[in-house]
């Protein structure tokens, strides 16, 4: 396979991320975001809905209305693994391998498996190449009466080279100050870098943003991501994709994208949301058909070999 990150397209592969990983030579990726699935011990669903105002409606809706539902679909993948480090390990270790020398990885995950994920990765890539645990603290969903309600996600970021990584301080956005009474107007109305703690809403049920796919994560953690720690024209490999939203951030901020996934309803939900780029590559899925393209990734597979 002749792979330049420098000229790759924006491509989505559908199929098994360790067979793709397994076509890209050593150390060519400057940025890795990876959000698999959590080992929660369910299958992740998400319904669509639409409700209109119908004075014969199913159901209740502001100030006492009467509002009829649409079902407009219902997306799932299995999140259960009797064995997850073992399901984990060898990607980990061939995110290292891809990872360019000024390169960093991202690993989203929560508190059932990130500890265990953190010594893996330090064995991997040293200590000393672990850079930061970021907490991504959100305030929605239930809330336990039996312990403290789990509301935050971490992100583990780890550098190939610990004296060379790219670290853009001067492109992330800023955040307000806590307490901008204590910093004067000047700095106040200028904001602050964020820390590694991200207080960001998870994605309104009912916002532009939102694309029906379970767990989908918001816009702006992969946009901070992306400005932190790639350059314009980079290549984001992005290899347990979901809904797309490492593409999505990469187009707009001037990066390429190559994303993964071996769920049937992601690459559906990449194709729509791609749409109008116009100029998207799929690989193992022909969308005008809306089925696995088997023909064109056996022959592309070859090719490639």
């Amino acid at each position: 396979m002749t792979f330049d990150p420098a000229t790759c397209p924006d491509t989505v592969y559908y199929g098994d991320n360790l067979d793709v990983l397994a076509l890209i030579p050593d150390g060519l990726i400057p940025l890795i975001y990876i959000d698999p699935p959590f080992n929660t011990g369910r299958t992740q669903t998400r319904t669509r809905l639409r409700t209109v105002r119908d004075p014969i409606g199913d159901r209740t809706g502001f100030k006492g209305q009467p509002y009829r539902t649409t079902r407009l679909g219902t997306q799932a993948y299995s999140d259960s693994f009797d064995d997850y480090l073992a399901f984990l390990e060898p990607r980990l270790l061939e995110a290292y391998r891809l990872l360019a020398p000024h390169g960093t990885l991202y690993l989203h995950l929560d508190y059932r498996e990130v500890h265990y994920a953190k010594v893996m990765l330090d064995g991997i890539f040293g200590r000393a190449s672990f850079l930061n645990e970021i907490i991504w603290a959100y305030d929605f969903g239930g809330r336990s009466r039996t312990r403290w309600p789990a509301k935050h996600d971490n992100i583990l970021v780890y550098v190939k080279t610990p004296t060379r990584y790219v670290f853009n301080a001067a492109e992330i956005d800023r955040v307000p100050y806590l307490a901008p009474g204590l910093v004067g107007p000047e700095k106040a109305a200028r904001g602050k870098l964020p820390t590694d703690t991200w207080w960001q809403t998870i994605v309104s049920t009912n916002g532009r943003e939102r694309t029906g796919y379970p767990t989908q994560k918001p816009l702006l953690i992969s946009r901070r991501i992306i400005q932190a720690s790639s350059r314009p024209g980079d290549l984001v490999l992005d290899f347990f994709a979901g809904s797309g939203t490492t593409g999505v951030a990469a187009r707009a901020l001037q990066r390429r994208f190559l994303l993964v996934d071996n769920n049937l309803d992601a690459l559906r939900v990449m194709h729509h949301r791609f749409a109008e780029y116009g100029d998207v590559r799929f690989v193992g899925y022909d969308p005008s058909t809306d089925e696995p393209d088997s023909v064109h990734n056996e022959q592309d597979a070859t090719k490639e070999r």
